[in-house]
């Protein structure tokens, strides 16, 4: 198995920027889709973004279209979620995942998740 560690979180204000990095050991990402999803405090875990395995494809949620960007690096090892003009209700735990799949948007396509990390926004 992959393990995956986030990281960048933090509280920001509302109309700001974080840029949160998920890196992975124990193997290449190269050919796993990646994700990001998030757990608001009281509702369901959410998709917010995917990237295929050679950053080709990408997929947003919604609610983040235009204002945040996954990208990948795989020499590095190491996925990004780039979250700009944030807004209170993106306060949430974000998960990084891979998944054994070109791209998925349904968290049941995901095999591997890091812990997660805390990005709170303030008004």
């Amino acid at each position: 198995q992959v393990h995956l560690v986030e990281s960048g979180g933090g509280l920001v204000q509302a109309g700001g920027s974080l840029r949160l990095s998920c890196a992975a050991s124990g193997r290449s990402l190269s050919t796993s889709c990646m994700g990001w999803f998030r757990q608001a405090p009281g509702k369901e875990r959410e998709f917010v973004a995917a990237i295929s395995w050679n950053g080709g494809v990408t997929y947003y949620a919604d609610s983040v279209k235009g204002r945040f960007t996954i990208s990948r690096d795989n020499a590095k090892n190491t996925v990004y979620l780039q979250m700009n003009n944030l807004k209170e209700d993106d306060t949430a735990v974000y998960y990084c995942a891979a998944a054994a799949k070109f791209i998925a948007t349904r968290e049941y396509n995901y095999d591997d998740w890091g812990q997660g990390t805390q990005v709170t926004v303030s008004s």
